[in-house]
C-alpha cells in the first residue's frame, strides 16, 4: 500500500506542473465581471450594440459585462485603453470598424497600431447611414436638398460623430458626387450630433440610426440611405444609389475587439455566444428597432471586412485630403 500511495503522489508531481501551464481564465472564463469599453459616448451606435450584446453575454456566461464609455479622437481613445489592456479576457472593446479601417488614414501618428494590438472577435451589425434633415426643412426630397446646397456653397452645415468617423466621409463623399459644398462640424459623438440637429444648430447629418424614432414622430425626415440596399426600418427611403449616386457605399461594421494575446478559445467562444445571441428574435428585433442590421461572421470574415473597408474609405481620405489631429 504504501509503495502505491508514493507512486501516485510521483504522478501527482508529473501532472501539476502540466496543469498549471492552462491559464485559469482558458479552463472557466470568465470568473469575474467583464470590462466592456466603448469607443463612443452614451447614446451612439457603438453604446446601444454594446449593451445589447453586453446583456446578452452577461445572460450566457454568467458574469457581468460592465459598460464602460471612453469616447474620444474617432474611436482611438477607447482602443487604446483596450490595446493596453492584459490580454486575459477581461477587457472587451466595441467600436466601430473605422477605428481600423480609417484611423490610420487620417492620424499622422497612432496610440496604437489597431493592425498589431487589438484583434477582432466578432460583427454585430451593419450600420446604415441616414441622410436626416429638420422636418421644418423646405426640401422636400433628395433633389430639392441638393439645388438648395447647390444655392448656398458653404451656408450649409452638417455634423458627424467626428473627424473621420464614417458619417464625415458619408458627407464627402456626397458633397464629391453632387458638386456642392457644406461646413462639417465635428462632435464627440451621433447622439450630440443628433441633439443639435433636433435644435437648429445643423442643416443635416449622416445619422446611424438613433434619429429613426424622431423620423418616425415627424420632427426629423429622411430622405435618402448612404447604403446598397434600403433600410428595412424605413423601406420607402431611397438609396443614394437609387438617386443618381453610382455606387455610393458608406456603411460601417460594428464590432467587439480584444486586445491582442488573447486566448484562441476565448475569441472562439465569445464569437460563438455572440452569434448565437444575434440570431435569436430577440436580439435581432432590438437592433433593427436603432436602425441596424444583425452583422453575424466568424472573426476572420470580421478581420478581412474592416480590411477592405479600409481601402475603399482610403481612397475617399486621401482624395479630399482629410486629416485629424490626435
Amino acid at each position: 500500500m504504501r509503495v502505491f500511495v508514493i507512486a501516485l503522489a510521483f504522478a501527482a508531481s508529473l501532472i501539476s506542473p502540466a496543469l498549471a501551464q492552462t491559464p485559469t481564465s482558458q479552463q472557466s472564463w470568465p470568473m469575474r465581471p467583464v470590462r466592456f469599453v466603448v469607443a463612443f459616448p452614451p447614446g451612439g451606435a457603438a453604446d446601444l450594440l454594446a449593451r445589447m450584446i453586453g446583456q446578452s453575454l452577461s445572460e450566457t456566461l454568467g458574469q457581468p459585462f460592465v459598460i464602460e464609455n471612453k469616447g474620444g479622437a474617432n474611436g482611438n481613445i477607447g482602443g487604446e485603453v483596450v490595446a493596453r489592456s492584459a490580454p486575459d479576457g477581461y477587457t472587451l472593446l466595441m467600436s466601430s470598424g473605422s477605428m481600423v479601417a480609417i484611423n490610420p488614414h487620417i492620424y499622422a501618428s497612432m496610440p496604437f497600431d489597431p493592425a498589431k494590438d487589438i484583434i477582432p472577435i466578432a460583427a454585430v451589425a451593419r450600420v446604415p447611414f441616414y441622410l436626416v434633415i429638420r422636418a421644418d426643412n423646405p426640401a422636400q426630397d433628395f433633389k430639392a436638398f441638393i439645388a438648395d446646397l447647390k444655392a448656398n456653397p458653404g451656408k450649409r452645415n452638417y455634423g458627424s460623430p467626428g473627424v473621420g468617423s464614417s458619417p464625415h466621409l458619408a458627407g464627402e463623399m456626397l458633397k464629391k458626387m453632387t458638386g456642392t459644398d457644406a461646413v462639417h462640424v465635428p462632435y464627440r459623438g451621433a447622439a450630440p450630433a443628433l441633439n443639435d440637429l433636433l435644435a437648429g444648430q445643423l442643416d443635416f447629418v449622416f445619422d446611424p440610426g438613433i434619429a429613426i424614432e424622431h423620423v418616425k414622430a415627424g420632427k426629423l425626415r429622411a430622405i435618402a440611405i448612404g447604403s446598397p440596399q434600403r433600410a428595412p426600418q424605413l423601406p420607402d427611403v431611397p438609396t443614394l444609389d437609387e438617386l443618381g449616386l453610382a455606387g455610393f457605399d458608406a456603411d460601417a461594421i460594428f464590432g467587439v475587439f480584444a486586445p491582442t494575446g488573447t486566448s484562441g478559445d476565448i475569441v472562439k467562444r465569445l464569437n460563438t455566444e455572440i452569434n448565437r445571441a444575434l440570431g435569436t428574435a430577440a436580439l435581432k428585433e432590438r437592433i433593427t428597432a436603432v436602425g441596424n442590421v444583425p452583422a453575424p461572421m466568424s472573426s476572420a470574415e470580421f478581420g478581412e471586412k474592416s480590411r477592405e473597408d479600409s481601402d475603399r474609405f482610403g481612397a475617399i481620405i486621401r482624395e479630399r485630403g482629410i486629416t485629424a489631429s490626435n
